[in-house]
């Protein structure tokens, strides 16, 4: 029996959106997973190697360099990860008809305005981490294959290190904590992009010569500052029984010129996801649903 199962390739599976990607894609078909001891994204040979060798119909790229503070003094290794090798996974998907699944960043907006991003505001990045991503899209548009850009922000899991499990930790260690509170944008869980992924990637599979490819804003519903996810973090925490030494109340607001970083973020990240939700029929929930989901587990073997 000749087996016609679509072939996917999945780049940064040990990362936290690798992670639940690799649950959320294994049911559509032969699934191919690579991280960086599989496949060193920096070799170009290598990657091209590695396409030749999978042959996938559908390539979903969620490796990332994602230092943004770093990024600053590595100028050359983030647009090598984030911008030429999507380049060379789009040029590939346009020579082979293959799909390629790309995830991009709220960072690429400079963040000067108070109403949530569309796919069409105009993009001006204030850090080398937001003008890598940026140049990656435009790469992927430029080459004319079929694509999915995914663009979305401040996201977190249950898998590897994020904002969420930092402020837990230091929540359990010190008596006073400030978090900026002039920055907003959405929390997005991991879980949340990987399941959209696997929906959009059925609607595909469905229906390949209709399907609506292009730039979309993926977001959970809803925003808050870091300071008020953080207070929200913590205030689930307690709710589920964590030992803390500090209450949600006691975290201090702070401005971002009293924590100074070496990237400037942008102040307001919001993104719009209409544009997502009206083509493909979605209702994105609340940015507090799956911060709960992921607290409870989280949570659960540290309030023992």
């Amino acid at each position: 029996m000749v087996n016609d199962a679509p072939r996917l390739l999945l780049t940064g599976k040990d990362g936290q959106l690798g992670f639940e990607l690799a649950r959320s894609l294994a049911p559509l078909g032969s699934l191919h997973m690579y991280g960086r001891a599989e496949c060193d994204l920096a070799d170009v040979a290598a990657v091209g190697q590695l396409l030749d060798r999978v042959r996938p119909q559908i390539i979903v790229n969620a490796a990332a360099y994602t230092a943004v503070d770093r990024a600053e003094s590595e100028p050359d290794r983030a647009h090598a990860v984030n911008a030429t090798v999507p380049a060379l996974l789009a040029a590939w998907a346009s020579r082979h008809d293959a799909l390629l699944v790309h995830y991009s960043t709220d960072y690429v907006f400079d963040g000067r305005g108070a109403t949530p991003w569309s796919e069409g505001a105009t993009a001006a990045p204030l850090s080398v981490y937001g003008a890598s991503k940026l140049a990656g899209d435009q790469a992927i548009a430029d080459s004319g294959c079929r694509h999915l850009i995914l663009r979305t922000g401040w996201v977190y899991g249950v898998h590897g290190g994020n904002f969420a499990k930092t402020i837990l930790r230091l929540a359990a260690e010190r008596d006073v904590l400030s978090v900026v509170a002039d920055q907003r944008g959405t929390p997005t869980a991991a879980a949340l992009l990987a399941d959209v992924t696997g929906l959009l990637l059925r609607d595909y599979l469905r229906n390949r010569i209709g399907f609506p490819d292009g730039l979309y804003h993926l977001a959970a519903a809803g925003e808050t500052s870091w300071h008020g996810y953080a207070q929200a973090i913590v205030a689930g925490a307690w709710a589920r029984g964590m030992r803390l030494r500090l209450q949600p109340s006691e975290i201090r607001p702070i401005a971002s010129v009293d924590y100074p970083q070496v990237a400037t973020r942008p102040a307001y990240s919001v993104l719009d996801s209409r544009y997502l939700c009206g083509t493909f029929g979605l209702v994105l929930p609340d940015w507090r649903h799956h911060l709960a989901q992921v607290l409870d587990t989280v949570c659960a073997p540290l309030s023992r």
